[in-house]
């Protein structure tokens, strides 16, 4: 089906993939806020919360800005699944600066903490832990990351870390029991969906991506695409190939309004 799609709308890759260089991502507005203020909370070794609804960019932006770290000066230790206990969390850092985890919990605890302050006083990096899903943490866990930031009495922090996760997450920290740790967040940023015209050119630059500079999609197709999404990328992404694909089954060249409904009823029923 690729290669017949492929071949019927003349492109030279499959758009709208999520194999992308970050050279190549479409830059809207919360794209380039979210890798902004990631950026700066790296720079500044605080913790920092970046939420949104599924398929808002979170990974990407953060995978951005991984990207154009200096690998000499940071350390990036990404944990994509929250649902491995506090041990888990130690064991991935001590692991990633590549020490045999302790057996003890109260020794790896230590141990951990140990190889963040000796990753930036003796090598100069700063580490950066980068935990997705993580709405997902539970309370427990997420004492432990405040723990770990939580040396030299609040003067200074050894690592970065960005949680990044669904909305719930925000609301998570507001709790009582967390208020320790969201005293110490530095960055909150939720991210929106792109505008009508933000959507219009995302759409524009996939299709560029794939060798098609011409309009593909008309306007009232790109305006259902849109509302139904709400302008988040992925569902764009998800409604842009159902349409495609419903526009080659029709024999047609050019994706319009109809296709663009197909689409929306193939994907949310």
């Amino acid at each position: 089906m690729i290669e017949k799609l492929q071949a019927h709308y003349g492109f030279s890759r499959t758009p709208f993939g999520r194999d992308l260089a970050p050279g190549m991502l479409h830059r809207h507005a919360s794209h380039n806020e979210a890798v902004a203020r990631i950026t700066w909370c790296i720079t500044e070794r605080s913790i920092g919360v970046v939420t949104g609804e599924v398929g808002a960019g979170k990974t990407v932006a953060i995978r951005t800005v991984i990207h154009g770290i200096d690998p000499s000066k940071h350390t990036v230790i990404y944990l994509p699944n929250p649902m491995i206990g506090v041990r888990g969390i130690h064991e991935a850092i001590v692991t990633a600066f590549g020490q045999q985890p302790s057996h003890l919990g109260s020794r790896l605890t230590a141990q951990t903490g140990l190889a963040l302050a000796a990753e930036r006083e003796e090598r100069g990096r700063t580490p950066v832990l980068v935990m997705d899903e993580a709405h997902l943490l539970n309370y427990e866990q997420l004492e432990a990351i405040r723990m770990l930031t939580n040396t030299a009495m609040d003067q200074d922090s050894p690592l970065s870390c960005l949680l990044v996760g669904q909305p719930t997450l925000r609301r998570t920290m507001k709790l009582a029991v967390l208020a320790a740790l969201e005293q110490r967040t530095a960055l909150r940023y939720t991210m929106p969906g792109m505008t009508s015209t933000e959507t219009a050119s995302y759409i524009k630059h996939h299709l560029g991506l794939a060798g098609r500079s011409d309009q593909l999609f008309t306007d009232d197709a790109v305006t259902l695409i849109h509302t139904t999404s709400r302008g988040f990328p992925r569902a764009v992404n998800n409604l842009c190939l159902q349409s495609l694909v419903a526009t080659f089954a029709a024999g047609k060249s050019l994706v319009d309004e109809k296709a663009a409904q197909s689409a929306v009823t193939e994907v949310l029923d």
